[in-house]
């Protein structure tokens, strides 16, 4: 998720603890507006662990962002260091308690966010290296950050204002209509791949960046991997995708030419990206195709590449976005016909 959507997630709770622990409306209100700025930066902390890079290994940061930053067992130390780096600031104003549950509250909220994306998070570890990843909204999503940003803003602002329940109220029913919106595509992209004589394999359903309208489906089947959009109104309407074939141990081995450590990345972004690999071989990239710039594309947004024999992996970014193709995902986004885009 966003760092400002995490920002104001863990403001928004532990300005919420934070006001009745004080009867005084003036003192309550001094009182929210520190827990709200301790539970947003402590609400950030998490992301440190993209931090961990090096220079000689581009897959190290994906290897360990969302890992034992973002796992559950460690909030409670996660907290405990947020409260510790805040408390030479803080001293004189609230108690060291006061101060860790207030980053608690905003530490323990940033995994649970994570989790509700399509990236992947830890949140089992060490019990578990399972990730959760259960696809209910966007990385990005304004609208669900103004529903948690709004009513907060007034209730630092009100000394009797309530306004922050709204808040946690609001985000939660969001995610209530997006798990109802998933099972509308999932049912959906089931149907199609049964139509289609498919047995869908690995059957993924994310919503598009930024809303709840356009989703993303794609699945496995017979090597292959196939993408759809749908979009979710009263009706359900398909936009049909496009397929391409999987990376597989075979295809791997031959791209990897005998290089033993291109190879080992190939297998370690092959579980990064959850299988859902392919070869671009005009591109030269290696990419996770769970992620395109549009909905009904295979072309990843990220993936791994070589400069040559012999060369270190290098992680690339393509996110080129070109008006032809953003006046067809807005169409898409308002259930028109794309024939002419």
């Amino acid at each position: 998720m966003d760092i400002v959507t995490h920002a104001v997630m863990g403001a928004a709770l532990a300005a919420a603890v934070g006001s009745v622990r004080c009867r005084d409306e003036k003192s309550a209100l001094a009182e929210r507006r520190m827990a709200a700025g301790v539970g947003a930066a402590a609400g950030l902390l998490p992301d440190a662990d993209a931090l961990i890079q090096s220079g000689g290994d581009a897959l190290l940061v994906l290897d360990y962002h969302r890992h034992f930053s973002h796992a559950l067992a460690f909030v409670p130390f996660g907290a405990l260091l947020a409260a510790l780096l805040l408390w030479p600031l803080l001293r004189r104003r609230t108690s060291f308690s006061a101060l860790y549950v207030y980053s608690f509250c905003g530490y323990l909220l940033h995994p649970l966010l994570d989790a509700c994306t399509s990236y992947g998070t830890h949140l089992w570890l060490p019990f578990s290296q399972r990730k959760e990843a259960w696809n209910l909204i966007a990385v990005f999503d304004p609208l669900f950050t103004l529903l948690l940003a709004v009513p907060l803003f007034f209730f630092l602002r009100r000394p009797n204002s309530v306004a922050v329940r709204w808040s946690l109220v609001l985000g939660l029913a969001y995610f209530g209509l997006s798990f109802v919106q998933q099972q509308r595509v999932e049912a959906a992209a089931i149907a199609l791949a049964q139509a289609r004589g498919h047995q869908p394999q690995q059957l993924s359903v994310k919503p598009s960046m930024a809303n709840l309208v356009l989703w993303r489906s794609l699945y496995a089947h017979d090597g292959r991997v196939q993408v759809d959009a749908f979009h979710l109104g009263f009706d359900v309407r398909h936009y049909p995708g496009e397929s391409a074939t999987l990376l597989d141990a075979a295809a791997a081995q031959k791209l990897a030419a005998g290089d033993a450590r291109r190879l080992q990345d190939i297998e370690r972004f092959r579980v990064f990206s959850e299988g859902f690999i392919v070869h671009d071989a005009t591109g030269g990239v290696v990419g996770d195709a769970r992620y395109a710039m549009q909905p009904t594309a295979v072309a990843p947004i990220w993936g791994i590449a070589w400069s040559g024999a012999g060369a270190a992996t290098d992680f690339v970014s393509r996110h080129d976005f070109s008006p032809a193709m953003r006046s067809r995902f807005v169409a898409m986004l308002l259930g028109r016909d794309t024939s002419t885009n």
